[in-house]
Formats: C-alpha cells, sequence, structure tokens
C-alpha cells in the first residue's frame, strides 16, 4: 500500500525534473561520499533552499546502527559488527521537492553515531551528540525482541529531559523479517501511542550482480534508497520541531522554518511497508 505523504511528492525522483538534481549526488551510479564541509554542486541556475537536521544515532549494541547510517549515506554497509569506538558523523544530501509550493529543497542529513561502551565509558559523548540535535533516530532489530522492547524506556527518558527532539523509529535488519518475533500489531500499537513514525531498513548491500545495473542506470541507487530518505525528510519537515535545523537559502537569503507539526495521524504500519524500507 502506497503512503501518501502530506509534504514531500514521493515520486519526483522519478521524474525528468527531479533525476537534473539527482544527478548531482551520484557518480556511475553510486552516491557521492560528502565531507561535513563539502556539498553537490548543482549546474542548474536555479534557487534552492537549504534544510540542515543533525540527527543522533541511538540504539542498543549490534541493532546496525553504523550499517544503517552506510546505507543512508551511500556507503558500503559492513558485513561484521565492530563496536563504534566513539562518535562518527557522516552526511547525506537529498534533494525533495514539496508539494504545495513546488519549492525544491536539499535536505543535508549529520548523522552522528556513538558507540554505547564510549558513550557509558566518557561522559562528554552524550552531551556531544544531543547538543543541537534535531531529531533522535531510536533503533531497533527485527531479530532482536529485547531491542524493541528496550524502544520505550529509551523514549521516556529522553522525553523527561525535556528536550524537544523529533523522535523517528528505525527497524533495521528488515531482510530479515520471516524470523522476526515482532508482530506487524505491536508495530501499529507502539506507533498509535507514541505519534511516531516507523521506517524500516533492509541493512545488506545489493547483490554483486546488480554492480552491472549500477553501471548502465546511473539512477540505480537513488532508485532504491528514494523511499527511506524521502520517508525520513517527510518525518522531520512534518514536525518542524529543529532545534538546531538551520534554514537558509542557499544564496544566502532571509532565514526561515519550515512549517509546524502536522496534525494529520501517522500512518498505519501496513501503510508504511511500501514507502520506507530499502
Amino acid at each position: 500500500m502506497e503512503y501518501h505523504s502530506a509534504h514531500i511528492q514521493y515520486e519526483w525522483y522519478k521524474t525528468t525534473e527531479g533525476r537534473q538534481y539527482y544527478s548531482a549526488i551520484v557518480r556511475q551510479g553510486k552516491r557521492k561520499i560528502y565531507g561535513l564541509l563539502e556539498r553537490p554542486v548543482f549546474s542548474l541556475q536555479v534557487a534552492m533552499e537549504t534544510a540542515s537536521y543533525k540527527l543522533f544515532i541511538t540504539g542498543k549494541a549490534g541493532v546496525g546502527k553504523s550499517s544503517t547510517v552506510a546505507k543512508l549515506t551511500g556507503q558500503s554497509v559492513p558485513t561484521t559488527h565492530n563496536e563504534t569506538p566513539g562518535i562518527v558523523t557522516s552526511v547525506a544530501y537529498w534533494p525533495a521537492k514539496l508539494k504545495e509550493s513546488g519549492k525544491i529543497v536539499l535536505f543535508k542529513l549529520q548523522f552522528w553515531d556513538a558507540g554505547e561502551n564510549a558513550i557509558k565509558k566518557f561522559d562528554h559523548i552524550l552531551p556531544a551528540c544531543q547538543d543541537g540535535a534535531s531529531a533522535v533516530l531510536f533503533l531497533f532489530s527485527f531479530t532482536d525482541r529485547p531491542s524493541f522492547e528496550d524502544l520505550r524506556n529509551q523514549m521516556t527518558k529522553l522525553s523527561e529531559t525535556g528536550a524537544s527532539f523529533t523522535k523517528i523509529v528505525i527497524g533495521t535488519k528488515y531482510d530479515q523479517y520471516s524470523h522476526s518475533e515482532i508482530t506487524s500489531a505491536e508495530l501499529q500499537d507502539f506507533q498509535d501511542q507514541w505519534q511516531v513514525p516507523i521506517l524500516k531498513v533492509k541493512n545488506i548491500n545489493k547483490p554483486q550482480e546488480n554492480d552491472l545495473l549500477y553501471s548502465v542506470d546511473n539512477f540505480a541507487e537513488i532508485n532504491d534508497v528514494a523511499p527511506l530518505l524521502n520517508g525520513l525528510v517527510e518525518s522531520l519537515w512534518t514536525k518542524g520541531k529543529v532545534p538546531s535545523g538551520t534554514w537558509r537559502e542557499s544564496g544566502g537569503g532571509p532565514t526561515g522554518r519550515p512549517p509546524g507539526p502536522s496534525r494529520t495521524p501517522a500512518p498505519s504500519v501496513d501503510d508504511l511497508d511500501d514507502a520506507t524500507y530499502v
């Protein structure tokens, strides 16, 4: 079932206009990797606004935080688990077109990932990750039921701090959903209770035989990750709570803010199935 977004044109990346923009973030069928101070260069002479978000990734050790970030930023997904020793920051750029205004917005997503042991060992790491964050991405694994059961505890602790972070939940290892002990009804109940979107990601690289597809179709990876990234930027834009998210005109124009929080009820988990996992 298709998820009908409130603000983002989900199918825009498939259009001729959209591909003119996405061509700036791909090279030979793969997305370009950007440093913290780098940004895409667009050949189109059009005004484009930039919305920047700092996103803190949290979840139990082993749920797939680093591999999820790799998937979101266009890096190769690691095949083995290694504890993140400290703080790792990564950047992804994603252009999107708004429904009502027709404006093109370039989303800059800066992911902050920290190892669980490092957070426990060093007192400064958690404050550094949360300081100025726009949103917290709570991760659980479909193959680790305790990681799902711990979500309520994590989100309650964050709420008690009084911080106004946008909360988004991502279920990892969705490629192994057939082995999951978490039911769709449980996911729906959680989403209804907390009023948060639940996105899904398959923490795997595409098969090697698809390398030929990438070399032939320059937008193969864009097609692959568009549902997840569109779901993420839709959630960020809809909430409109961006304590750290800077909003500016690319050309140095006046600053502004995204729209306020949506009053539309969260879509059902079934509605999200075909729209928010890769």
